[in-house]
């Protein structure tokens, strides 16, 4: 238990879905002190500072400069203009994926926060999933992995993009088992093949692509946002097991070579929350770096965020050249 003057200061910048469940995660945590929060809607920052008892704040200047740490929850093509100020600032960030809108913006970000030694993290929540603390611990043996992650066409919001397709599904969707395949395969990427077209926004709603790294492991990803039916499901085989998880109904299997034959083991995906967990973390390390004298760091980096974002951008880039090499984009309205 933390006493009041050990409490990380704590703001949410865009209150949204997302940094709603930041904002309320922040005010269960023991060791914040959620402080405010900022929208960029005036009347959704009054809503959601009414409804967790904080005080919406008129400027992210203003409310930074009360916090010790923000989350970053505006859409992507924002994070970079939202974050450098307050990178210059000296405040500790945790960026909603994917870190940025373009590799090149990620890139100035990291290295802007090195320069400022702030804890900087980016929210890729499936890393928190109780699932990837046992794959983690399991990851030295994998061979193959494959993930679908489809999920139906967001709603309109009015006045505004529908969420997360200011980006391509790789960045929205498919960046999250990037991130996990980067992590469990631990080797680099030596080619790929991808495939992808936009349905019904601008950017690319249904993709896939086959990974084959230089360890030998391969790994087969295909992320939708235009599905009729919700999916997310991760498949692992390894010399000695197969793990599946089926995060849409948070059970899991986990298969393994023993001597009396194969052994079964069921996981349940639901017993942590996998975004608290995220925060918790994210707070602990602004804890530990305000004691001094060294900069912790939370489980997924800025760094981890780049590279999967480098990733996930080179696929897009592969995507767009194939469209416009065999003039695919003529179907697009």
């Amino acid at each position: 238990m933390f006493s009041s003057k050990e409490k990380v200061r704590v703001g949410v910048v865009g209150v949204g879905v997302l940094g709603r469940f930041h904002t309320k995660l922040y005010k269960e945590n023991s060791g914040a002190e959620l402080v405010g929060v900022y929208d960029v809607s005036p009347a959704t920052a009054r809503a959601i500072g009414k409804e967790f008892g904080v005080k919406p704040f008129e400027s992210i200047a203003e409310l930074a400069g009360q916090c010790d740490a923000l989350t970053v929850a505006v859409p992507a093509t924002e994070h970079h203009a939202t974050a450098m100020p307050l990178i210059e600032m000296g405040k500790h960030l945790l960026m909603e994926k994917p870190l940025a809108a373009t590799v090149q913006e990620a890139r100035e970000m990291v290295r802007a926060a090195g320069e400022k030694n702030i804890v900087f993290g980016v929210g890729h929540v499936e890393r928190f999933n109780a699932a990837m603390d046992f794959l983690e611990k399991n990851r030295s043996n994998t061979l193959f992995i494959e993930a679908h992650r489809l999920a139906k066409y967001p709603p309109p919001r009015p006045g505004m993009h529908r969420r997360g397709t200011e980006v391509s599904v790789v960045l929205d969707l498919m960046i999250h088992d990037l991130d996990l395949v980067l992590t469990m395969v631990g080797s680099d990427v030596e080619r790929f093949d991808a495939v992808g077209m936009p349905v019904l926004s601008k950017t690319e709603d249904i993709a896939n692509v086959r990974l084959k790294f230089k360890n030998g492991a391969v790994a087969n990803v295909t992320a939708s946002r235009v599905s009729s039916e919700p999916m997310r499901k991760f498949r692992v085989f390894q010399t000695d097991s197969y793990i599946s998880m089926d995060y849409a109904k948070g059970t899991g299997r986990i298969l393994r070579k023993s001597f009396l034959g194969v052994a079964t083991k069921a996981v349940n995906l639901c017993e942590k929350n996998a975004l608290a967990a995220e925060i918790a973390d994210f707070v602990e390390a602004v804890r530990k770096t305000k004691e001094g004298p060294m900069i912790f760091q939370p489980k997924v980096t800025g760094a981890q965020g780049l590279r999967a974002l480098e990733l996930a951008a080179a696929i897009t880039e592969e995507i767009d050249s194939y469209n416009r090499k065999y003039d695919l984009y003529k179907f697009r309205k």
